[in-house]
């Protein structure tokens, strides 16, 4: 029986034994023994990018399905957050070009931004980024966090890799928040793969900020879940 919707009108560092369990949670939720569709390419360095023309043939398969109110707020939501993080990281990767982590998953991260305008234009909901410049979003909590996260990165580079940590640590939380109240099939698929590269980005920050002689106390997501994570492989599918 299918449920009942509100149609929205449109318009144009751990034990060994506890890392090992909860990375089989992970991977039973498409974690690293998943398998990587068409449409996610994920590098040697975790650096995972959505190929757009890919998404569009795997989403085609999909019904469209009523959306409810709360998908529509979601999907604006998770554009501006997908948004932010490529921001954030472009103004980093000026700042800080001693490093190309910066502006690779910038990359990465403007394509899951587009991940999300796709479903909005397939709903044919309106887009809260419409007009607007990099920096720029249509909701006051995302400016000012925004504002807040490029400052944080001002101080120096191990400064810059913890913000790079922290808004993974958010994107993780919040896209998992997100989906309890989602059952459109393809929204789920983009929200799942979202995850997958928020996973993969997390691994890349905290590994180099190691390397930096930095350390990062999680602020989002439980320590458990948060070593669980980075003491795991990078998720490439097989």
């Amino acid at each position: 029986m299918t449920k009942s919707k509100t149609k929205t009108p449109t318009r144009p560092v751990l034990r060994a034994g506890l890392v090992l369990l909860l990375a089989a949670s992970l991977s039973a939720c498409g974690g690293s023994d998943g398998e990587t569709p068409a449409f996610m390419q994920v590098d040697a360095n975790g650096v995972s990018t959505m190929q757009p023309a890919a998404l569009g043939t795997t989403l085609a398969a999909y019904p469209l399905e009523t959306i409810s109110a709360a998908e529509a707020q979601s999907l604006a939501f998770m554009r501006e957050e997908e948004q932010l993080a490529h921001d954030v990281y472009a103004s980093n990767a000026i700042r800080w070009p001693v490093l190309p982590i910066f502006g690779n998953i910038a990359t990465s991260e403007a394509t899951h931004s587009a991940a999300i305008k796709t479903l909005l234009d397939r709903y044919q909901l309106p887009d809260p980024l419409a007009g607007l410049p990099n920096g720029s979003f249509s909701s006051a909590t995302f400016q000012a966090l925004y504002a807040a996260l490029v400052a944080a990165s001002d101080p120096s580079l191990v400064d810059a890799l913890k913000v790079g940590v922290q808004i993974e640590e958010l994107d993780i939380r919040d896209l998992e928040a997100q989906k309890a109240g989602i059952d459109n099939a393809d929204i789920l698929l983009v929200y799942d793969n979202l995850l997958r590269g928020s996973r993969n980005h997390l691994r890349s920050y905290m590994q180099t900020l190691l390397q930096q002689g930095g350390s990062y106390m999680p602020q989002y997501i439980s320590q458990a879940t948060f070593d669980a994570i980075v003491n795991t492989p990078i998720e490439t599918g097989r």
